[in-house]
């Protein structure tokens, strides 16, 4: 049986907007299974980034609960929940949100520093293989193409070593050659490194892939 590596019950995201309440997510139920590969679709402003960064521990819901890998995030402290984001969790954005003053490799193993860890020279060496950065290390990222800093926000989120990978649109800025070169690395890391990928998306060629597609409208699931 598919082991679930993440778990949200009773979702739900509501923002004051003056003297109105705005419901963004609204009782969601989700199961998540390890090394699994799930599109999440909708309309703009349908919720689909809210459970997104609700899922990522960036933001904290209203009320339902989250649970990581056996662990019930919802009920940690900010310290824990920030270990959490960082040891367990990878983001890939629309925007590849890059330090401009930092070469490819520094961009990469910032993470990893900032673990307190040391970087494993032979592991980011394979990584930058696999994502067709091997000769752009030493390159700042106004240096690269968008497919290569995409590329260069992915080898970061792995760099890690996550269990889950998150990504917020992740062609949204690209053509449409480079987004179906980064769809096929998307899929060759939820293969070649056991990764489970949560997707949000407009594009179809990502939901066509997906073991899993889910629609969100209305901040609930739909599909």
């Amino acid at each position: 049986m598919e082991k679930t590596i993440l778990k949200a019950r009773g979702l739900t995201k509501e923002y004051k907007m003056g003297r109105q309440t705005v419901t963004a997510l609204d009782g969601v139920d989700l199961d998540i299974g390890e090394g699994s590969f799930t599109a999440i679709v909708g309309t703009s402003g349908s919720g689909k980034s809210t459970l997104l960064h609700l899922l990522g521990c960036l933001d904290r819901p209203t009320s339902g609960e989250i649970t990581i890998d056996g662990t019930r995030v919802t009920e940690t402290g900010d310290s824990c929940l920030a270990r959490i984001r960082r040891e367990s969790i990878g983001f890939v954005f629309q925007k590849f949100a890059l330090i401009q003053e930092l070469t490819v490799l520094e961009n990469i193993t910032a993470p990893i520093l900032l673990s307190g860890r040391r970087p494993d020279t032979q592991a980011i060496d394979e990584l930058c293989l696999t994502l067709g950065l091997s000769e752009r290390k030493k390159h700042l990222p106004s240096e690269l193409s968008g497919g290569q800093q995409q590329r260069t926000a992915i080898a970061r989120a792995l760099a890690n070593d996550p269990k889950i990978v998150l990504c917020d649109e992740p062609t949204g800025n690209l053509d449409k050659k480079t987004s179906a070169e980064v769809i096929s690395l998307l899929h060759e890391i939820n293969r070649k490194y056991k990764k489970t990928l949560l997707v949000v998306t407009h594009d179809p060629s990502i939901a066509e892939g997906a073991d899993r597609v889910i629609e969100i409208s209305d901040g609930r699931i739909v599909g």
